[in-house]
């Protein structure tokens, strides 16, 4: 596809943290954007929704009979009890989504977004098999545990081949980004932990491993990945590729995470011995934010939209070190980068401007 001809574009998952900020990216270069979730109204007024389960193949293709994109991005995941469920789940939403938009013949490439767990591997069985030496390469062989990205990626695979379209996946780290009610958002959560712990006095206590405090790591800023998607949907070398999608500069916690606690004028605490994990120790959440909701007349009084503690325990928690290498990207062309503090401070104000946080 043409880079200076926006088409027609389809953001599955557009309510997600990865998924509202696509749909900007898309719109903003002036591409007519369809923005597809369960839900019949969009964070965006540009952006044209498509409601539907992705799972009813059959109320899918109903929903997107009259959608006929060039681009197709694929940004949403459901998580289930076992990875066995979670493969037959996520395995079905890329391969329902494509079959739906075959009859119409205009798909010209699908960029898929996954993770590091491609590396790290599945919930069940997370870190136990790490063989790749850090930074993460894209050439690494896939693990012998069962991996709803793997199930994911051969689902494109095969249903970019039956499209005659080509295909990128899309590696990221941690997401930084803006967007409520989503429950893999690691800025919103830190920031709603900042908040209360400036609200009641408490000291902003590093909740993770000793790991992760004093190692290297990186994360992923939403902006930069939805640009390195849509170059990929663009560009003819992002055809047919994976990329690792990260910041591009690395940081370690101890010396992130004063910076954060200027942001909000809290007291920083590191590692003391032992992690701290959010989900045990957030049990007065729930009232302290509808309380501090009421006192500043926020838009959302309930915590649980807001934060999730037991996705940042398990990013902070890990006791294995943890980044990606982004050589492959920069040589295909996409040079795009963020510096992780300004990233997190940018997300922060975009919260107070919306009243999601003081």
């Amino acid at each position: 596809m043409d880079s200076n001809s926006p088409g027609t574009a389809l953001v599955v998952g557009a309510t997600g943290i990865s998924g509202q900020t696509v749909c900007r990216e898309l719109c903003e270069r002036g591409w007519t954007t369809y923005g597809l979730s369960r839900r019949s109204t969009l964070a965006d007024p540009d952006v044209l929704p498509v409601r539907a389960d992705l799972l009813d193949a059959d109320s899918l293709r109903a929903a997107l009979a009259d959608v006929a994109p060039q681009a197709v991005f694929i940004t949403a995941w459901q998580k289930r009890d076992t990875e066995a469920e979670n493969i037959e789940v996520n395995g079905a939403i890329v391969r329902n989504v494509l079959d739906a938009l075959a009859p119409h013949g205009s798909v010209r490439h699908v960029a898929l977004m996954t993770g590091l767990k491609h590396y790290l591997g599945p919930f069940e069985d997370y870190g136990t098999q790490v063989a790749a030496e850090t930074p993460f390469h894209e050439d690494e062989p896939r693990l012998d545990s069962p991996n709803f990205y793997y199930a994911q990626e051969d689902a494109l695979f095969a249903g970019a081949a039956r499209l005659g379209a080509t295909w990128s996946v899309h590696r990221a780290h941690t997401v930084f980004g803006f967007a409520t009610g989503n429950a893999m958002n690691m800025a919103l959560t830190l920031s709603v932990y900042a908040t209360l712990c400036r609200e009641t006095g408490a000291p902003f206590v590093f909740p993770g491993s000793a790991t992760q405090w004093n190692g290297l790591t990186d994360v992923t800023d939403a902006g930069l990945l939805a640009e390195q998607m849509v170059w990929a949907a663009t560009s003819p070398a992002g055809a047919d590729e994976a990329f690792n999608v990260a910041n591009g500069d690395v940081f370690r916690w101890r010396w992130l995470w004063p910076r954060i606690a200027e942001l909000f004028d809290v007291e920083p605490v590191g590692f003391q011995g032992e992690p701290q994990p959010l989900e045990g120790r957030m049990g007065h959440a729930a009232e302290a934010w509808r309380e501090i909701a009421a006192r500043y007349d926020l838009a959302e009084p309930d915590v649980d939209r807001l934060a999730s503690w037991w996705h940042t325990d398990s990013d902070l928690g890990r006791d294995l070190e943890c980044l990606t290498d982004m050589t492959k990207s920069r040589q295909a062309g996409f040079l795009g980068f963020r510096s992780t503090p300004d990233s997190f401070a940018s997300h922060v104000e975009a919260y107070r401007r919306a009243r999601i946080i003081p």
